[in-house]
């Protein structure tokens, strides 16, 4: 159809030139009259004539009036007449698309399709060309195509209207998803295809393809499990391995997909040699110990490329941005060993010109460059630009965070360096639930906005209206409070608490209080804070309180005015704060207060990271902490420790573990030890997807009261899997957890949830 209506097109043209051509002999233009425009300006017909009145028209300018005019894709009908000397340019004009309907779009909005049809050159006040219609209606499909809708129909309806105008209506008829049914890999012999399946992003439907749709085909996901598949073969030693051909299949109702991957593996290699040559800038010894391959080793491209990358960022850190360590393999087929010379070129030494910042639309560019390691106008260090990365990375304002370098056009030794942000939800509203059959559900809440203006700085109001607390606070953080770091925040609240529905001895208090606090960053990892607050406090005692706490409320009072400093030190090495994989956060703390109330309190908390494969990651965590009364008096019962719950010992109702009054329920202590240990790895079926998150973890805890032996004997365990997710609604964490061995009076809770949403 497109090649007839081309073919009559030219023809058309090619006809009405050699008529315009044969009709008349050279003249004189005394006058240029313009006939059948109704939208067009005359003045377009003018500017596209190649003769002007007072100037000699000829055939050949005829010829080349009716093919500039033609060409503009306003008229379907172009004829030049001649009335003495008057050049009459009569026109029949193309109609204009007055409006476009779609209908039967759930797929995608509609604004989505309308940009398509804009891109395709189809909207509305353009002139209607059946070609481009054509060729909107096989982009549509392809749309569809991509998103695994293999049956959609796409059908358009011209109608004429008045002043040759036309309407079109685009029905589409999206049909059923096809789902990938079955994938086939032939040829391998070493591993087994199910475990070669768990590679591939692709998949047949299982229990979260409703949500990652890696059930759907795409060509895209095709490639990138291919290039998977290549990568493992390579990384276990088969250098020779191929992918000889892949087969995709439709069936006859376009609802299922077939794959069928065929390979070759060839054989396993082993590494004889590996060497440096070249000219590099920096002492040989030194980057022979970055070589992450030895001879003797099964040959692993992924260490290979760790070598070379190794290689570049250590001459990156001298200034050699533009550094290159190429691996030139020597293979020997009979012996199935292979030898590599890694042929290193620094290039010139090179400063960083400008740095520059894009992507941040809320967050002003002072917030961003004060994480910046690398200066403009020093010599290029790549591990300086990496920190800076990480630096960013750990303010959690941004989703992501990319860099690029780019040579300066002209000048050889100067670089700039590029980094693109994407923003995030810096503002929560948390609400976090605890299900108990005792309780029934208990909700508290926070808002929180750690980016206030797009100034870096943290501003939160939180709340709680339960059985147990009820609590207004307010704190305030500028992590910049000077330009070298220092930062000082405020934290004002109110708090009354009614431990009488909880697991530990009855009592309520009133405390109101506030202070101040600041931080100081004695390294890149490393840094200390120090503070100092005052609280005021009433407390409530009842009937049914422990006799312990009667006790203590007799001898001492039940109001308490005191203040209380505190300092920490605490290192950061983690390689991101959201989807953490290596690295750990260590914490330790010391509070001393003194007034009404006098007593010393210690705390260390420490979270290892480290990565057990591509997608598995080994958490540890421990949280110890000791207090003592001081001045002849006891730990304050309302400061001592408690355990159990989210964040301590999951599968325990929350504060009850550690010893238990008359009445069964928890008294507190003045010694904590929690640990926990957990496997962090993605949900099947979503390898790719960092917003979500399973766990199998193992917790151990206890309380311990003063005068009672720390013995690890009386640690409670559990075990249980949880499950982490960045939901669009703000973050979500479930755990269920199974006491291993709880004792007589303790207090299970097996199912428990924290509910977040960003904004």
């Amino acid at each position: 159809m497109k090649i007839r209506s081309i073919f009559l097109f030219v023809f058309g043209i090619l006809f009405a030139c050699a008529a315009a051509a044969q009709s008349f002999s050279p003249f004189t233009v005394k006058d240029i009259r313009v006939e059948g425009v109704q939208r067009t300006d005359p003045g377009t017909i003018f500017s596209y004539l190649p003769v002007k009145v007072g100037e000699v028209f000829t055939p050949e300018k005829a010829q080349q009036a009716i093919r500039a005019l033609f060409s503009t894709g306003f008229f379907k009908d172009v004829r030049l007449e001649v009335e003495g000397d008057v050049l009459v340019v009569s026109v029949d004009e193309s109609p204009a698309v007055a409006q476009i309907d779609i209908a039967g779009v759930k797929e995608f909005s509609s604004d989505a399709i309308r940009k398509v049809l804009r891109d395709q050159g189809l909207s509305e006040g353009r002139i209607f060309d059946r070609s481009v219609l054509e060729q909107s209606e096989q982009e549509l499909k392809r749309q569809y195509l991509s998103r695994g809708k293999y049956g959609t129909t796409v059908q358009t309806t011209v109608t004429p209207l008045e002043r040759n105008r036309v309407g079109i209506n685009i029905a589409v008829d999206e049909g059923e998803v096809a789902k990938i049914r079955a994938i086939n890999i032939v040829g391998a012999r070493s591993f087994r295809e199910e475990d070669l399946l768990g590679l591939l992003v692709l998949r047949t439907p299982g229990w979260m393809t409703w949500y990652t749709k890696h059930d759907r085909y795409a060509r895209e996901r095709l490639a990138g499990d291919l290039e998977s598949l290549r990568s493992f073969y390579l990384n276990r030693g088969y250098l020779d391995f191929n992918i000889d051909s892949t087969q995709v299949s439709i069936t006859p109702d376009k609802l299922g997909i077939y794959i069928t991957v065929n390979i070759s593996e060839g054989e396993k290699y082993t590494v004889s040699e590996v060497s440096i040559a070249g000219q590099p800038a920096v002492p040989r010894e030194e980057l022979e110990k970055l070589i992450r391959i030895r001879p003797g080793d099964v040959f692993s491209r992924e260490k290979l490329t760790e070598t070379t990358k190794a290689i570049t960022d250590r001459l990156g850190n001298d200034g050699y941005a533009f550094a290159n360590a190429n691996a030139v393999p020597k293979i020997d087929k009979d012996e199935k060993r292979v030898a590599f010379s890694i042929l290193i070129d620094p290039g010139r030494r090179v400063y960083v010109r400008r740095i520059s910042l894009a992507g941040n639309v809320r967050t002003r560019d002072e917030v961003i460059r004060r994480e910046m390691r690398q200066l403009e106008g020093s010599f290029y260090d790549s591990a300086k630009i990496q920190l800076s990365r990480r630096r960013i990375d750990r303010t959690q304002y941004f989703d992501d965070v990319t860099i690029d370098t780019q040579p300066v056009q002209g000048i050889a030794d100067q670089v700039d360096v590029n980094f693109t942000v994407k923003e995030k939800p810096t503002g929560t509203v948390l609400l976090g639930a605890g299900l108990s059959s005792a309780e029934g559900i208990v909700a508290s809440g926070s808002v929180s906005q750690s980016n206030i203006f797009g100034s870096g700085k943290y501003i939160s109001g939180s709340f709680s209206n339960g059985k147990v607390n009820r609590t207004y606070a307010l704190s305030y953080t500028d992590p910049y409070y000077t330009v070298d770091g220092l930062s000082r925040g405020f934290d004002i609240y109110q708090r009354r608490t009614n431990a009488s529905s909880l697991s530990v001895g009855a009592y309520a208090t009133d405390s109101l209080g506030g202070g101040v606090r600041y931080g100081y960053p004695i390294s890149e990892t490393d840094s200390v804070s120090f503070g100092l607050a005052a609280e005021s406090v009433k407390i409530q005692t009842f009937a049914t309180s422990p006799a312990q706490y009667i006790t203590f409320v007799n001898q001492f009072g039940s109001a308490y005015r005191y203040a209380y400093g505190s300092a920490g030190w605490g290192r950061e090495t983690r390689d991101s704060a959201i989807f953490t994989t290596s690295g750990n956060l260590i914490r330790a703390s010391a509070e001393l207060a003194g007034g009404t109330i006098s007593y010393l309190r210690l705390g260390y908390q420490i979270q290892y990271f480290q990565p057990l494969s591509r997608i598995v990651t080994l958490a540890l965590s421990t949280d110890v902490g000791i207090a003592k009364g001081l001045g002849g008096k006891p730990v304050p019962f309302f400061k001592g420790y408690y355990a159990g719950g989210t964040g301590s010992v999951r599968g325990y109702r929350t504060s009850s573990l550690g010893l238990q009054g008359a009445d069964g329920n928890a008294l507190g202590g003045d010694r904590k030890l929690v640990g926990s240990a957990e496997l962090l790895f993605p949900v099947p079926g979503a390898l790719q997807d960092k917003s979500l998150r399973i766990s199998t973890f193992l917790d151990a805890g206890q309380v311990y009261a003063a005068g009672q032996r720390l013995t690890p004997s009386e640690l409670r365990y559990s075990a249980g899997i949880a499950l982490s997710w960045n939901s669009p609604m703000g973050p979500l964490k479930i755990s269920f957890a199974s006491p291993l061995n709880a004792q007589t009076g303790d207090h299970p809770q097996r199912l428990q949830f924290t509910f977040g949403s960003g904004f």
